[in-house]
């Protein structure tokens, strides 16, 4: 090992940490979001269940949200340019 370090940087970890990332964003603002609308309207009706539901839709949602990034991520609209790169780099 020399102990230099690299001068490019490999950009497949930074865009890896990025959409696991946005996966989390994905998931956890509809469900907020949701939980807390649930919250607001179970104190104002004066009912107990509605923040079940809510929570529920909000996860749903949120994974919907997360199956639309995957299959951008890694679906088949990706750049051909980038694919060419990445199998370039496979053999290194």
């Amino acid at each position: 090992m020399s102990g230099k370090p690299k001068k490019g940087y490999d950009k497949s970890v930074y865009r890896s940490f990025a959409m696991v990332m946005q996966f989390g964003i994905d998931m956890l603002v509809p469900i907020c979001l949701m939980t807390a609308l649930g919250i607001f309207l179970d104190e104002k009706l004066g009912t107990s269940f509605l923040v079940v539901i809510f929570f529920f839709a909000g996860a749903a949602a949120g994974a919907q949200n997360v199956y639309r990034v995957a299959k951008r991520f890694l679906g088949p609209e990706r750049d051909p340019a980038e694919k060419e790169h990445e199998k370039k780099n496979e053999g290194k």
